[in-house]
């Protein structure tokens, strides 16, 4: 009968027992722990490894279009006008040099519904890099456009400026440009051609007749530049 007793008095403790078990086991998994913060001083930081500092690397340069090429030359031209580097024959052949570049593509575009092949835009930049060496050739040689302190060669200054500046802003087209400078390479050479006959000077009546030709010269320039003809400007893509 005690024993019996001891028995029944031991059943609830097991069962208390097997609950608390059940219970622990219904429980979400705890969260792993943090890892606690590292400590100030060397040793924290020698044991944190360095990350390696990426650089960038940069975006290649796109290449310019064949009417960014075009403005290019154009704008070297102009600035070797200005400062006296080309001479009017030089721009000249220059000029007619880039107008049948200018011709060839339009043709080209014509042909294909107003876009360029790889081989034909491959064939213009080719023709532009021969007159790119022949640009700099030209503005690094000896030959030079020598302005005096006169009457005439101030008109002559006068006359090549105005060129650039068409040149530059694209008012003048590369043939019209050709044409203009051929014209200042004639005065040129017969200003040239009478001094030398005369010892250094012009006549009076020299002065006259290159005076009269710098007029005609004068307007033509202005009728060139506000015609209907233009360089087209390269538009940079959206």
């Amino acid at each position: 009968m005690k024993f019996a007793l001891m028995k029944w008095s031991a059943l609830p403790v097991t069962v208390l027992l097997a609950g608390s078990v059940a219970m622990a086991q219904d429980q979400p998994a705890p969260s792993p722990q943090q890892p606690a913060p590292a400590q100030s001083g060397s040793s924290a930081t020698a044991a944190t490894p360095a990350t390696p500092a990426t650089t960038a690397t940069p975006a290649a340069k796109p290449k310019p279009t064949v009417e960014q090429r075009k403005e290019n030359q154009q704008d070297r031209i102009a600035q070797g006008v200005k400062s006296g580097q080309l001479t009017a024959g030089e721009t000249a052949n220059l000029e007619t040099k880039e107008a049948a570049i200018n011709g060839e593509t339009k043709a080209d575009r014509a042909a294909n519904g107003g876009k360029l092949t790889a081989a034909e835009k491959k064939q213009i930049n080719g023709q532009q890099n021969q007159v790119s060496k022949q640009i700099y050739k030209d503005k690094h040689n000896a030959n030079t456009q020598h302005y005096g302190n006169n009457k005439v060669d101030k008109r002559r200054e006068n006359q090549q400026d105005r060129i650039a500046q068409g040149v530059k802003s694209g008012q003048l087209t590369a043939g019209e440009t050709a044409k203009l400078e051929n014209q200042q390479k004639g005065i040129n050479q017969q200003v040239a051609a009478d001094r030398k006959a005369d010892g250094g000077a012009l006549t009076a009546s020299e002065k006259k007749q290159v005076n009269h030709e710098q007029n005609a010269a004068s307007k033509n320039i202005y009728h060139k530049k506000h015609n209907a003809k233009t360089q087209p400007q390269a538009q940079p893509k959206p």
